[in-house]
């Protein structure tokens, strides 16, 4: 039996449209929390040349959205919850319970992994550090451990008490209740995240069941890898067998931006689905680098043809781009790329390199200009400034 084939340009506006991206990203009258829950996650990062990258992503698809909005979900009505995925993300509290197959699984393979990495001793500081918060509150890392030494090191250097509350936050014992600045204030776990979504418990093959479920819903169409890889949360092989194992889903082939057909599994109506999603809003959005559409990077080529790599820790002398570079998405395409930070009250424009065949016409221009406009509002900038020779020509 032959699979349903979608071409690429179908795949790009069903996998868009998943991620918020198309036209309608919110249900009508739906507000920032059905948005973070459509998403099922939003990274957290602490750099901020334009705005933490959070913000960046929720930006990109509620315009009205401003970074003061998304404290009281996670500080007062603690529908939200601050843990792991692939990396540090703000999640739906109602998805905690599922975290705690995380729990179970971080207990000794961190333990394991951390003892090498810091050989600090850190396991014989639990029971000191938990009940220090038990009886004075909320803690950051500055507030344990006051006679142990400090460096200025990476954070395989941190002191021991600081490893134990990370450890102890990785491990649901504790978790994050607000953040100051950017640094994690913690409390015991039972103070933080309510009764209704703390005591539920699910066994293993519910959660399982659950995260591939709710990773496909969100891909729109995957490999069983792409599956285990959403929400870091089940193993390769348990997504595997998920898959196999599931009368509810399809084998597809899914069109690369080369032309090359992929096989991976969808929902039996990704084929309708396909046909009627709507093409995607022309203008120019930027994309935080670590935006949910882009954060499988081998999936970002695939599908867009566009190449991405954060040159954050690549030595200035060896960057082909910038040290954080924004990607602009126009409609269902990855046109280019653009180096800015917020730098004295303004947007300051370094350089914008468009990809290969990607004309700046008047049109276009126009449409980037609108972007940088709401950008600039978003991040309370009073205007763009742009470098003499910003405009680049594609790099191959």
């Amino acid at each position: 039996m032959t699979r349903h084939r979608l071409t690429n340009a179908e795949a790009r506006r069903v996998f868009l449209t998943r991620h918020a991206l198309g036209r309608d990203p919110l249900p009508e009258g739906g507000g920032l929390m059905d948005l973070i829950d459509r998403l099922g996650f939003v990274q957290v990062d602490s750099i901020n040349t334009v705005e933490r990258a959070h913000h960046m992503i929720l930006s990109a698809r509620m315009k009205r959205y401003r970074p003061r909005h998304l404290a009281p979900l996670l500080e007062r009505e603690r529908a939200l919850f601050e843990h792991w995925t692939h990396d540090a993300s703000v999640i739906p509290t109602r998805f905690f319970p599922h975290w705690k197959l995380r729990f179970v699984r971080d207990t000794e393979r961190l333990r394991s992994r951390w003892r090498d990495w810091h050989a600090n001793g850190f396991e014989e500081k639990f029971g000191e550090v938990l009940e220090h918060v038990r009886r004075h509150g909320p803690v950051t890392s500055r507030e344990v451990g006051a006679e142990e030494e400090r460096t200025s090191g990476g954070w395989w250097e941190w002191h021991p008490s600081k490893t134990a509350l990370e450890y102890l936050w990785r491990t649901g014992a504790l978790s994050v209740c607000r953040r100051v600045g950017f640094q994690k204030v913690y409390d015991l776990t039972e103070r933080v995240i309510p009764d209704a979504h703390r005591a539920p418990e699910h066994p293993e093959p519910e959660t399982i069941d659950w995260a591939c479920n709710a990773a496909l819903d969100r891909l729109g169409f995957a490999t069983s890898g792409e599956i285990a890889a959403f929400w870091a949360k089940v193993t390769p092989e348990e997504a595997k067998a998920w898959c196999a194992a599931n009368p509810d889903l399809v084998e597809i082939d899914v069109e690369g931006h080369d032309g090359a057909p992929r096989k991976v599994y969808a929902r039996p109506g990704i084929a309708g689905e396909a046909r009627e999603t709507d093409d995607l809003p022309g203008g120019i959005r930027v994309l935080s680098p670590f935006d949910p559409a882009i954060r499988d990077r081998k999936r970002t080529e695939r599908l867009f043809g566009f190449h991405y790599r954060i040159e954050v820790f690549v030595p200035e002398p060896k960057r082909r781009y910038g040290y954080y570079v924004f990607p602009l998405l126009e409609g269902d395409r990855l046109v280019g790329r653009i180096d800015m930070k917020r730098e004295e009250g303004t947007l300051a424009v370094r350089a914008l390199w468009p990809e290969p065949g990607v004309a700046m016409g008047k049109g276009r221009l126009a449409r980037l200009e609108a972007e940088l406009a709401r950008v600039t509002r978003f991040a309370g900038c009073e205007g763009v400034r742009f470098a003499d020779g910003w405009l680049r020509e594609p790099l191959a």
